[in-house]
């Protein structure tokens, strides 16, 4: 569907996968220097691993498949370092478990011995939070990938949590399902970390929080002990609702091993539309207008700048499908009427630009991936910005909650505050849940840098009520600015919690809380 002469055919080219994108963007840098060189982080008093340990983990997992107990260096690199290649552990040795049981008698045996333990799943997060800091034993959750059930009466899918986000996503698409959660690293983040880390994603807006979606789950304890806190029904008021210390907790707590989520039925009818605007007030005015003209079939609204874009576009060799503008904005509309939702969305854009809020865009339903003007293509407008802007050599990453009528002014903040030094100071994310995802790239991870950006943003983000995690989590590279967002009693109780569940402080350490005390190092 096109509407009036301003929107235009789109024209991009799609040539990359987004499980080649991220290959492509990772391999393009060098490898980080060590976590503990880099930030000021002390090795808790864990024990070191030993052969005799090796020996105990081939035990546990079968010592005929080697492929499940990883030790040598070229194998375990890739297990220590993030993403985006902002930290790197040092740790020696990677378990692939396949059962629930497997995980807990890992687990037992690692409490016992004192072995720390990093759980790790698709490994895409971006707070440091999926690998070692030190030399903790990466507990990998990869052979964890069965979907036992998918219900299309109810809407409930139960798999194991390393279960590919993409797989999830065509499997229930075939039963008439849809994920409510979408993320662009979807081709390789897996549920269970995205449940770990209470991922956001795409959909937030019409689909809630994983907080609502999740119907339960089954988590390992630190002792080994597995805790059954699975249900099928939306409705189970049976006591404390434990399946939410786990949700948001990053492993810290327990390790996530399967999980029920409720699906909502899929569209029958999906728009898409790319837009280009003057300014920022003119982004929240058009919000506004989505919100109160489109109402019920709203399911996404993205904003990204004019740098966000233009990286994306160069890096990837896409072409924009509209011409230049400062802000670009994307919207979707999900609905079960063809006509009906076409109508809501052709009143909006039709208003907006007589109201002089949208200058240009373009719109589509056309959903056929052979095609170039198809829904996705549009999408990976949005979905690709996050790697192009890797390419510029070294990428500080913010994922930060504002209110919308400050929110762009932080990205004008940072760009003068670090001027030259940076390559690029770009802002774009969530709109439609105050979600921005602010980009600072530049040649190299340097502590000028570092210093005038942190804690600088956090403080600035706190000035306003913000949150300094809106989605990815605190992982290491947040925990000292946790204190941000939390004040000194809910701190305390998260402590108190952790100490119950794991007494010895061996589940993902240097994660999530800070230090109680300056010298605390776990």
């Amino acid at each position: 569907m096109f509407l009036r002469g301003a929107f235009r055919a789109l024209a991009l080219n799609r040539n990359l996968t987004p499980i080649a994108v991220r290959t492509f963007a990772s391999k393009q840098r060098e490898v980080p220097a060590l976590t503990c060189d880099r930030y000021p982080v002390q090795r808790g008093s864990f024990a070191e691993l030993t052969d005799d340990d090796v020996a105990v983990f081939r035990g546990i997992l079968g010592g005929a498949d080697t492929s499940r107990v990883l030790t040598a260096a070229d194998e375990v690199q890739d297990y220590n370092i993030d993403y985006l290649r902002s930290v790197r552990g040092y740790g020696r040795v990677v378990l692939k478990p396949r059962t629930t049981a497997e995980v807990a008698e890992l687990l037992r045996y690692c409490n016992e011995r004192r072995l720390a333990v990093c759980p790790q799943g698709g490994n895409t997060g971006l707070v440091g939070g999926s690998v070692p800091v030190f030399d903790e034993v990466v507990l990998s959750l990869q052979l964890m990938d069965t979907i036992e059930r998918i219900d299309e009466y109810s809407g409930i899918v139960v798999c194991q949590a390393g279960c590919v986000l993409a797989t999830l996503e065509e499997q229930v698409g075939a039963r008439g399902l849809v994920m409510p959660l979408d993320l662009g690293a979807k081709g390789s983040c897996h549920i269970g970390g995205n449940v770990s880390t209470n991922a956001g994603g795409l959909r937030l807006v019409r689909y809630g929080n994983l907080h609502g979606s999740v119907l339960g789950v089954e988590a390992v304890t630190a002792e080994g002990r597995v805790l059954d806190l699975m249900s099928n029904f939306k409705k189970d008021n049976t006591g404390y609702h434990l399946k939410h210390l786990f949700i948001g907790s990053e492993g810290t707590l327990g390790i996530i091993t399967r999980l029920s989520m409720f699906c909502p039925t899929a569209s029958r009818s999906v728009n898409v539309a790319f837009l280009g605007l003057h300014s920022y007030d003119d982004v929240k005015r058009t919000f506004l207008a989505a919100k109160r003209g489109l109402g019920e079939v709203l399911s996404s609204c993205e904003m990204i700048d004019a740098a966000s874009l233009d990286s994306c576009t160069r890096f990837f060799g896409l072409q924009s499908p509209i011409d230049k503008y400062p802000f670009y904005m994307l919207i979707e509309t999900s609905g079960s009427d063809a006509g009906h939702d076409e109508e809501k969305l052709a009143r909006f854009l039709e208003q907006t630009m007589e109201q002089g809020l949208v200058q240009d865009g373009t719109v589509t339903n056309d959903s056929t991936k052979m095609k170039v003007n198809c829904i996705s293509n549009i999408w990976k407008l949005r979905e690709q910005i996050a790697d192009s802007l890797l390419s510029d050599g070294y990428c500080f990453k913010y994922d930060i909650s504002l209110p919308l009528d400050q929110f762009y002014d932080i990205v004008l903040a940072v760009r003068e505050r670090v001027g030259d030094l940076a390559i690029n100071v770009t802002g774009y994310g969530h709109i439609g849940d105050s979600n921005l995802h602010l980009n600072v790239s530049c040649a190299r991870f340097t502590p000028e840098i570092y210093g005038l950006l942190e804690p600088f943003v956090y403080e600035y983000t706190s000035k306003l009520r913000g949150s300094v995690s809106a989605e990815h989590g605190i992982g290491f590279l947040k925990r000292k600015y946790l204190h941000y967002s939390k004040q000194t009693e809910p701190l305390r109780l998260m402590h108190q919690m952790k100490q119950l569940l794991d007494p010895n402080g061996i589940l993902n350490p240097y994660k999530v809380l800070p230090p109680e005390t300056p010298d605390q190092s776990r």
